[in-house]
């Protein structure tokens, strides 16, 4: 399967790299094709990152969505064509979109919160 995973990287310290590859290691490992903009050069501006990550988003079969991607535009965006294009969409820790957290009331697991449960 072809998977692209989407999360937080403006404003984290080197871009939420980690986060990414960590993801990516993982999903690889079940014999998995994963398309990531963590591999994508510094140096472009917003809106080319973005051309850049809709295509790949495109050629994939499913959306990988790391904690924190609800309080990114840029992967709010990725979730949205997503949804559009009717591909299977998963939260890390297998959560899915129909988690409410009893605290805060968000949907999934929101890193912002200190009751959330990330499953």
């Amino acid at each position: 399967m072809k998977i692209y995973i989407a999360g937080p990287m403006s404003g984290l310290p080197d871009f939420n790299r980690a986060a990414f590859q960590a993801a990516q290691e993982v999903l690889s490992e079940h014999g998995n094709h994963v398309l990531s903009p963590a591999v994508l050069p510094n140096g472009l501006e917003q809106h080319e990152y973005m051309d850049i990550c809709l295509a790949m988003l495109r050629c994939a079969d499913c959306i990988y969505m790391l904690r924190g991607w609800e309080n990114s535009l840029g992967a709010k965006a990725e979730h949205a064509l997503a949804e559009k294009l009717d591909l299977q969409i998963e939260y890390q820790r297998g959560m899915t979109k129909e988690h409410h957290c009893p605290s805060c009331g968000g949907i999934g697991w929101n890193a912002t919160c200190d009751k959330c449960i990330p499953y």
